[in-house]
Parts: structure tokens; sequence; C-alpha cells
């Protein structure tokens, strides 16, 4: 039976001392790794109602985009600052070494709809708190969020949980 895990590299003190970095370029890079993990996610949700799935900058368009093909459902992308044109709002949010802001295009979102969001890994919650609150003024229902990787140590599942949102992951890795 195939392990998720194995297809998950760490790389110790990256990008700085004392981090684990957890790349999933291994997974990606394998098609049979890659379309587990899809099934996976998609077999893990609850999509009657569910009208797209957003997908975080830049690894979570890679997951989120094929969870949404899978699904027959549209595609929001939630990018980092400066990437979209139009009308767009943004959040922004701290990171460990700074200040970020992630922003959706209003034109891309309709109120009302029921939306799951999804990256690659979720650490701290940072990230994915902000594009929670970000699909949540657009009036947007988030309904769930996924995430390939889970570092729950540093509690980023149990923030998003706290904040009324369901999540799931597919692989958890004690420490960070």
């Amino acid at each position: 039976m195939l392990k998720l895990e194995d297809y998950i590299r760490t790389i110790p003190d990256h990008p700085k001392p004392g981090i684990m970095f957890r790349d999933i370029t291994p997974l990606l890079a394998s098609r049979v790794a890659f379309n587990v993990a899809i099934d996976k996610m998609v077999s893990g949700v609850t999509y009657e109602g569910l009208d797209a799935v957003a997908g975080i900058d830049a690894r979570g368009f890679i997951f989120g985009a094929a969870v949404a093909s899978a699904l027959g459902l549209g595609f929001i992308p939630v990018r980092k600052k400066g990437k979209l044109p139009g009308k767009i709002i943004s959040e922004d949010y701290d990171l460990e070494y700074g200040k970020d802001s992630l922003e959706v295009s209003v034109d891309d979102v309709e109120a009302g709809q029921r939306v799951m969001l999804i990256d690659d890994l979720i650490a701290t919650g940072g990230t994915a708190l902000a594009a929670l609150k970000l699909l949540r003024r657009c009036e947007v229902e988030v309904v769930s969020a996924a995430f390939v990787v889970d570092l729950p140590d540093l509690g980023g599942a149990d923030k998003l949980k706290a904040a009324g949102c369901p999540v799931s992951v597919l692989i958890g890795y004690a420490g960070h």
C-alpha cells in the first residue's frame, strides 16, 4: 500500500536553522502518489452544494485546481499581493519574519458561494486564517479546509477549527 509520507522529503535547517522543511515536490513528481493524494482529498469531501475550490498561492493552486477538476467545480485563486488584475480585496497577516498579504479578485467570487479551501501545508495557520478571513469578507461560506501536510505542534489546524472551519489533512508531522 502506498504511503504518502514516503513521498515527502524532509530537509533540515531550511530555510533557516532549526526548521525541518517538508518538501512535497517528490509527491508532485510521482504520478501515482500525486493522484492518490488528490483522490484522498476528494474522498474526504462532502461536495453536495459545494460551488468552488479556493487554493492558496502557490502550491495550493496545484492541489486545489486538481481537486476542483475532480469534483467538476470552478477554482478561485487566493494570490499573493500584486498578482491579480481588476478589483481586488486583500487581507494582511503576520509571518514569523514579517508581514504579507493575500488577495482575491471580487470578480471571481459570488456572495453565498460554498467553497473548500486548500493548501499544501498548514503550520502556524497565519496564511490559511488570512485566506479564510478574505473569503468570508467576500461573503463566501468556507465549508472546509484541506491540507496535504499538517505540523500540529504549531497549532494552525486548531486555529482554523476554532474559527469555525472544519479541517482535514493527509499527513501530520510532530515538531516543526
